[in-house]
Formats: C-alpha cells, structure tokens, sequence
C-alpha cells in the first residue's frame, strides 16, 4: 500500500492486496468508484457476483436501489466516493452460481487499512456505512443497525462522523411492494441526514 497515497494511487495499488485469502477465488479486486474530494462517502459490506465481474462498486441491483436512494435525498450519486469495506467477493459455488456470503471479521480486519488511506485520501465530512458489516468495518465495534441508523455517530479520533443505514440489497429481500418502499424510504431519511451533516 502506498503510504500516504491519493486516492488514484490506491487504486493502482489495490490489485495487488494478498492480505486475506478472498483475492483467489475472486475475479478482480473491487475498488471504489467517485470524486476524491467528495464530502459524502458510502462504505458498503463487499462487491457482489456484478460488482466482481465489473470490477465496479454498486453495478448491480442493490447499485439501483441505492442510486435512486441517493436521488431521492438530494444528494447526487456522481458527487459522492463510494466503496466497499471487503473489496474482494466473498461467495459459495453451488453449480454455476455464486452465492454470496457475509465476510468474516478476519476479512474485515484485512481491509482496515485500506479504508483508512481512503478516509485519509479522501476527506469526507461524513461517512454512510450501508449495513452492519459495513458499520462494523467503519467504527470498529459491532453495531445494530435498527438501533444507531438515522443518527450521527462520532467516530474515534479524527475520523468524520457517521450515520449507520441498511444495506440497499435488504430491500430487495422483501417481498411486498409496501414493504419495500417503506425500507427504501428509511434508508432515503438516514441519507437526508448525512447529507445535511454534510453541508455542515
């Protein structure tokens, strides 16, 4: 990893991450995608099957879902840094397919100093961490989402502040139309508040 390097040089540099086991398996290492100065980053569990073919974040459709979230609150999806706590794919074969499967604490910790040059790159003033994987990978700490999202958290030394939200593939898990668009309403409300945490 290159001390102290933009966010282009994080990039470049990421490939070649052999810190965890799930580089093997995976297609290609999934970075992050978004301005290097945006004042709103998304941190998001992993890349899934699409992402890991792409080698882009959010292509899939939870990337959907999240992208008209994000429109929703105001916020334009083309002006915030968006990646991932695990940037490999972490997944079962059954068959042709593959399943995904939640990234073990272990991978989370791997990828800690990723996350940390790319706050550090960054310079958000604001952090949405999608999903208790993501919150976990964020304030270091296991976090509840139903309790803490919606809400700005202050994170440990001087890291920006967060506000924890559901992963937008929860959404996509339920069923009834009503009850879709109530999830996709709460995570529009959590982004409203990262945005004005945002512009201060």
């Amino acid at each position: 990893m290159p001390a102290g390097g933009d966010v282009d040089a994080l990039r470049d540099a990421a490939p070649s991450c052999r810190g965890c086991e799930l580089w093997a398996p995976a297609t290609q290492v999934v970075f992050s995608e978004g301005p290097a100065d945006a004042a709103v980053m998304l941190v998001g569990e992993q890349p899934g099957d699409k992402e890991d073919l792409a080698g882009e974040p959010f292509v899939g459709p939870a990337g959907r879902v999240l992208h008209e979230a994000l429109a929703a609150a105001g916020l334009d999806p083309e002006q915030v840094y968006v990646t991932n706590a695990v940037k490999h794919f972490r997944f079962e074969q059954r068959g042709k397919r593959r399943i995904h499967r939640t990234p073990l604490v272990t991978h989370l910790r791997a990828c800690v100093p990723w996350l940390e040059a790319e706050l550090a790159a960054v310079r958000p003033s604001v952090v949405v961490a999608l999903g208790a994987t993501a919150a976990r990978g964020v304030l270091g700490r296991t976090v509840a989402v139903g309790q803490e999202r919606g809400r700005v958290v202050e994170a440990d030394g001087d890291r920006p502040p967060v506000v924890v939200t559901a992963h937008p593939s929860s959404v996509l898990r339920l069923r009834e139309r009503a009850e879709r668009d109530a999830a996709t309403a709460a995570i529009v409300d959590d982004l409203r508040v990262a945005a004005r945490a945002a512009a201060g």
